[in-house]
């Protein structure tokens, strides 16, 4: 069933070409923006404008940003001494909120997946490398700008790198790549943990989640 309106059925099938929605929902969304104040369309309008004409990544760690480096990467009282690296930048956000990091990011832009014809060079796997090799290098070169330890910003040389990639198996190869080429580095390379989640009962967990949580059990 179709809108009798042209401008309603493709603003449906603008609405229906976006990730999880499909056209009934998108029907419902055209409905409701039919209901919305010309000046509630029109700043709807401008945000989605706006994202595409400010919105860029940043330079160090690739985070959406509309300066030349994210707030993440402009605070001072970060952990500069660990990186988490991330598949995308929605994931940096969902870190965000546990209140639990204080380091700094990377964002990938996606995973390894010969099937999907991604490979190493299809992600900022490179950059990584020379965000890690230059500040270590920066660390044994110039451990402090001034030479009498004053100096209250010194190189910081990035000591760990956690992966935060999803438990599948493209997170899972891309992991195991990641630390293969930062082992010539002597960075500690680790892997947040996977198993349970919380509230949940064992009878209902399948086999991969509870062998994955035995691997990762903790001493009390």
């Amino acid at each position: 069933m179709q809108y009798s309106s042209d401008s309603v059925e493709h603003l449906v099938e603008q609405f229906a070409r976006l990730p999880t929605i499909g056209r009934k929902t998108a029907r419902r969304l055209a409905a409701y923006v039919l209901k919305m104040s010309r000046d509630e369309v029109v700043g709807l309008a401008d945000a989605l404008v706006a994202v595409k004409d400010r919105v860029r990544s940043c330079k160090v760690c690739h985070n959406v940003t509309d300066d030349e480096l994210c707030g993440i990467c402009r605070a001072t009282r970060r952990d500069r001494s660990v990186v988490c690296v991330v598949e995308e930048a929605n994931d940096v956000m969902a870190i965000e909120r546990t209140n639990e990091y204080d380091g700094l990011y990377h964002v990938l832009g996606g995973v390894i997946s010969p099937l999907d014809g991604v490979g190493p060079d299809d992600l900022r796997i490179r950059e990584l490398v020379e965000r890690v090799r230059t500040s270590r290098a920066a660390r044994v070169a110039e451990p402090d700008a001034s030479g009498d330890g004053s100096d209250p910003t010194p190189p910081v040389a990035i000591v760990e790198i956690i992966l935060a990639m999803n438990p599948n198996t493209e997170g899972d190869t891309t992991a195991y790549y990641l630390a293969q080429i930062l082992q010539p580095f002597g960075v500690k390379v680790s892997r947040i943990a996977r198993g349970l989640p919380i509230g949940s009962d064992l009878e209902y967990a399948d086999e991969a989640t509870l062998s994955r949580a035995l691997e990762a059990r903790g001493t009390l």
